[in-house]
């Protein structure tokens, strides 16, 4: 067996690995990695914003482990995941990452932690419809199925009813979360074995299909012990983990975007900053457009309209790793067309703390101001926030 580590964003490192596991993963984009070109079997691998971990079982080649690790502090990665998700209900501290310091491990522990917490009370129980064919009548009849089907022919009869059970939409997606842990290499024993529990708990609820799309639910008081395991859970269960098989290469992992997760905690937190000054704020809105035609689509991450409905500030979220002089200059041309074409004089470019402190541009023949910002997220939760809060007054006073 294989084990690399990588560092998000780190310098390439030289790994030796099988052929199929390097031609793998450089088709999943996980990692950059290409070969050598001047040593056979060695590949040279680079983490980009993705974080977490990845198994490759090889035919004939054993086993490939990644494990990339991210450069905030696991527990600063539940903050902002959990502040992202639930502003209001979740704050550092709510997740017990009981000393594990590896992002799988700590994810693990905290999804079977908070499962144990949401089914002490026993399974949440609800209405479920279903469709069967029987030979005892409950429900109603499905006349146009029964013709179908049955010809006219009373017996077996096609029903419809609704039951009330705990094989719900919120169970199923704990269990899959718990069966897709389960399958993930990495897992700690002790937590395996308390993930194990809490399946045996879920014996009655229906396992879930791969492939299968994840069932819906909504937040209501009925639910809500179940708020915080189901939200991690649906973080296990997100498309950003790998799990598929091609040409006899199997990959499994479970893989978090810093860039997502760093546009998603800045714009919840703009946007609860902003509250407070009126109006209303649009993340990710796809109505806004540079040209007369309205051909060519913006979506810029965070715009706040003012109580008449008219445009007072943009901002865009970059996580990404900065040139030594500075910023990338690609962002302010981007940030440039979303003042245009919101008819703004200034916009606001918020980055990962790097190698450059706060810097403002006017640019010519139009007076628009572009301001570059940068978040410290290695600083205090509450100083951060404090941080988010003196951007928002900028925002407003532009």
């Amino acid at each position: 067996m294989t084990e690399v580590h990588l560092i998000e964003h780190a310098p390439a490192k030289l790994v030796s690995l099988p052929g199929a596991a390097g031609r793998a993963l450089a088709a999943s984009r996980i990692v950059d990695a290409v070969p050598d070109p001047y040593e056979p079997g060695l590949w040279r691998l680079r983490a980009g914003s993705k974080v977490g971990a990845v198994a490759l079982d090889v035919p004939g080649g054993g086993t490939v482990r990644l494990r990339i690790t991210p450069k905030v502090s696991v527990g600063r990665l539940f903050f902002l995941l959990g502040y992202s998700l639930d502003p209001r209900g979740w704050r550092d501290g709510t997740v017990d990452l009981a000393g594990h310091d590896g992002l799988l491990p700590a994810f693990a522990h905290a999804v079977e932690r908070q499962t144990d917490r949401a089914l002490r009370q026993g399974l949440l129980q609800g209405y479920r419809s279903t469709e069967a064919t029987a030979f005892v009548v409950r429900g109603r009849i499905r006349e146009a199925e029964q013709i179908r089907r049955r010809y006219g022919a009373p017996l077996p009869a096609e029903i419809a009813y609704d039951e009330f059970t705990t094989d719900i939409a919120e169970n199923r997606i704990l269990r899959a979360a718990v069966e897709r842990l389960l399958r993930l290499p990495g897992v700690p024993r002790t937590v395996r074995l308390r993930l194990m529990h809490q399946r045996a708990r879920l014996a009655d609820v229906t396992p879930p299909v791969r492939g299968q799309a994840i069932p819906g639910w909504r937040p209501n008081r009925l639910n809500a012990r179940y708020h915080n395991a189901l939200r991690l859970a649906g973080i296990v269960l997100d498309g950003a983990s790998a799990e598929h098989q091609a040409g006899g290469l199997r990959m499994n992992g479970f893989l978090f975007d810093m860039n997502k997760l760093f546009e998603d905690f800045v714009c919840v937190a703009l946007r609860e900053s902003l509250t407070a000054h009126g109006g209303y704020t649009s993340m990710q809105a796809d109505n806004i457009y540079l040209d007369e035609d309205d051909a060519i689509r913006m979506r810029p991450d965070l715009v706040w309209y003012g109580d008449s409905g008219a445009p007072m500030a943009v901002a865009d979220a970059k996580y990404k790793a900065g040139k030594p002089k500075g910023y990338p200059d690609a962002d302010l041309y981007q940030m440039l067309a979303y003042c245009t074409a919101l008819g703004l004089k200034e916009g606001h470019l918020v980055y990962a703390k790097g190698y450059a402190p706060h810097a403002g541009h006017v640019v010519r023949h139009s007076g628009i101001a572009l301001h570059q910002h940068a978040l410290d997220l290695g600083q205090d939760p509450r100083d951060l926030l404090s941080a988010v809060s003196a951007l928002a007054e900028r925002l407003v006073g532009a």
